[in-house]
Parts: structure tokens; C-alpha cells; sequence
């Protein structure tokens, strides 16, 4: 799985955004920290970071009216199993893009996924 560009999270169709949702969950959660080929580049920057990106999913998820749970509002939440983390609010990057291999080339690609993705998938 990978991240998509953040310019790209309001146009990912719904099997795209509802799997960005449960990526993001799953990297919060005990991924963080596990070496992944595809988004490696998260673990080199603060946990903060991937919290921002997150919101920015879940503000989509919102607006095409699916519930989030409240719980991953919290930026220290990291799912039921794994212990909360510390995390500073007042730390969570406003900047775009948040990650700074997410640029032009990144989007680029990221276009070029998603109009070669399969139908309804």
C-alpha cells in the first residue's frame, strides 16, 4: 500500500479512500516503526506527520459523510492494541505537502496508479 499525494485524497474513489484510512490506522497502530518498501520514507520523519496526512483523510471521509471513529482524532491514539504514543498537537505539521518526497513526480505517478487501477476495486 502506499500514500497517496495529498492532492489527490479528495478525488480517490472510495475503495482507495476507505484503504488510505485503514493504511494510515494500520501505520498509526503497531506498523509504526515496521520497515515497508512502499512507505518506508514515514518512519524518517515525527509520528505527527503521519497523523496530519491521516486528518486530511479522515476530513475527506467526513465530507462524503462516513463516520470515523472519534477515537483516531486523538493524535497520541494508536488503535486498540498498540499504547497510545506521545504526540504534541501543537507539533502536527500545517505545510503541503507534509512529506517532502510527495512532490511533483510522486503525483505524477500517483496519477498515473490510480488511471490504471481496476474497476470497482
Amino acid at each position: 500500500m502506499r500514500l497517496w499525494h495529498e492532492s489527490l485524497i479528495a478525488r480517490l474513489p472510495r475503495a482507495q479512500l476507505l484503504g488510505q484510512h485503514r493504511e494510515c490506522c494500520a501505520l498509526r497502530g503497531l506498523g509504526w516503526g515496521r520497515r515497508h518498501q512502499t512507505v518506508d520514507y514515514v518512519f524518517t520523519h515525527p509520528y505527527e506527520f503521519l497523523v496530519a496526512y491521516h486528518y486530511q483523510v479522515m476530513n475527506e471521509m467526513v465530507n462524503r459523510g462516513y463516520r470515523v471513529a472519534p477515537k483516531w482524532w486523538d493524535c497520541s491514539y494508536r488503535g486498540q492494541r498498540a499504547p497510545g504514543i506521545p504526540c504534541d498537537p501543537d507539533k502536527i505539521p500545517r505545510q503541503h505537502p507534509i512529506y517532502p518526497v510527495h512532490d511533483a513526480d510522486y503525483e505524477l505517478l500517483c496519477r498515473e496508479l490510480l488511471a490504471h487501477r481496476v474497476p470497482n476495486s
